[in-house]
């Protein structure tokens, strides 16, 4: 029994770790579906252990809990970008984070859960659609 518990030591992997390989992914095929984009599409580097001075700094300029991980500062349909947290399967967003969805929501952009990587192509699919009547 320990034999086994040893060998699989070390194979899961933490959510933070899964969602982050995640946002990799979408990231990589979004720069090679939309290159001209690209720049557009963006990571908020809002987590992460800091010390106590580094992280009042990052705060005095402007860090935000709750910020989703993705923004795409694109206009379509009416929103002003698109925001996209990632989750696992089984993953919940923070108190923070649904405060600040609400107010994101409420300023008029577009907020989405990512909880895999098909859903992301077809979220970002459906929003950079050109409308018809354009």
């Amino acid at each position: 029994m320990m034999l086994i518990a040893r060998s699989n030591k070390g194979t899961r992997q933490k959510p933070a770790h899964i969602e982050s390989e995640m946002q990799r992914s979408c990231k990589r095929w979004f720069d090679l579906q939309y290159p001209k984009l690209s720049s557009m599409l963006f990571a908020v580097p809002n987590g992460g252990a800091r010390n106590a001075r580094e992280a009042a700094i990052m705060k005095a300029e402007g860090v935000t809990p709750g910020v989703a991980d993705l923004l795409l500062l694109v206009q379509r349909h009416g929103y002003g970008c698109l925001c996209m947290e990632f989750k696992t399967l089984t993953g919940r967003q923070s108190i923070s984070q649904k405060q600040w969805q609400a107010a994101t929501e409420a300023a008029g952009n577009k907020y989405v859960v990512i909880r895999s990587f098909g859903q992301f192509v077809n979220e970002i699919n459906e929003y950079l659609k050109i409308p018809e009547n354009t």
